[in-house]
């Protein structure tokens, strides 16, 4: 049976993405720091992701979903000790993930690699820059991987939300919230079922010939 594992599994995108996956009937390890999943993680602890990965044995679909906001506040309000959490979080917890369960996608030849970034990482959103950054940075790396793994029957690509109905973007700031629906052409936020929607085609074999891309889901608001 393909297996799967999604991390931030317990809420919002990842949750939908697990029940979205384990309805097409793959096996579906959910991770979180904790709620209801499968595997309590901080993948921001890398000697504990290898743990994990040594536990949880062969996964075929890795989707990185665990992601923070970060503060709002202009740039120069910012702090190293804010950068370097959400950096943590956002792009070395992805990488973290990546480099445990990855090896074993290419020693089998056939994996799904599918990272949750964002349009704030293509547009960058006012006074989230952190956020923003750092949704660049997964960006960036998938299409890093998505290159080197491109003959190894491994496909590497990402997502990049406007803004989903979940509980990450219940702490976002009413203006803020507000400001960046304003720039959807659909005039709503979109759902975590129609994300899920999308990862779990990016997760199957109807995807063959296309890795280190970035699959914008927005509403209309991509302009590239």
């Amino acid at each position: 049976m393909t297996r799967a594992l999604v991390t931030g599994g317990a809420s919002g995108l990842g949750a939908a993405t697990a029940a979205r996956l384990s309805s097409d009937g793959i096996e579906v390890v959910r991770v979180d720091l904790s709620g209801d999943c499968d595997v309590v993680l901080d993948v921001t602890d890398e000697d504990a992701v290898v743990a994990a990965a040594l536990e949880v044995g062969p996964i075929d679909i890795l989707v990185n979903s665990a992601g923070i906001v970060g503060p709002n506040t202009p740039l120069v309000s910012t702090t190293a000790a804010q950068w370097r959490r959400v950096l943590d979080v956002n792009v070395l917890g992805t990488v973290a993930t990546m480099r445990a369960f990855v090896p074993g996608m290419v020693e089998r030849g056939w994996g799904r690699v599918v990272n949750i970034a964002s349009m704030a990482g293509k547009d960058g959103n006012p006074n989230l820059s952190i956020y923003s950054a750092s949704k660049a940075a997964v960006i960036a790396l998938t299409k890093s991987a998505g290159k080197e793994l491109a003959t190894t029957g491994v496909l590497v690509n990402a997502i990049a939300p406007a803004v989903i109905a979940t509980p990450m973007n219940d702490d976002t700031h009413p203006d803020v919230l507000a400001h960046i629906t304003s720039l959807i052409p659909m005039k709503r936020v979109g759902t975590a079922d129609e994300v899920a929607e999308l990862i779990s085609w990016l997760a199957s074999d109807r995807v063959s010939f296309s890795t280190g891309a970035v699959y914008d889901i927005s509403g209309g608001r991509a302009t590239y």
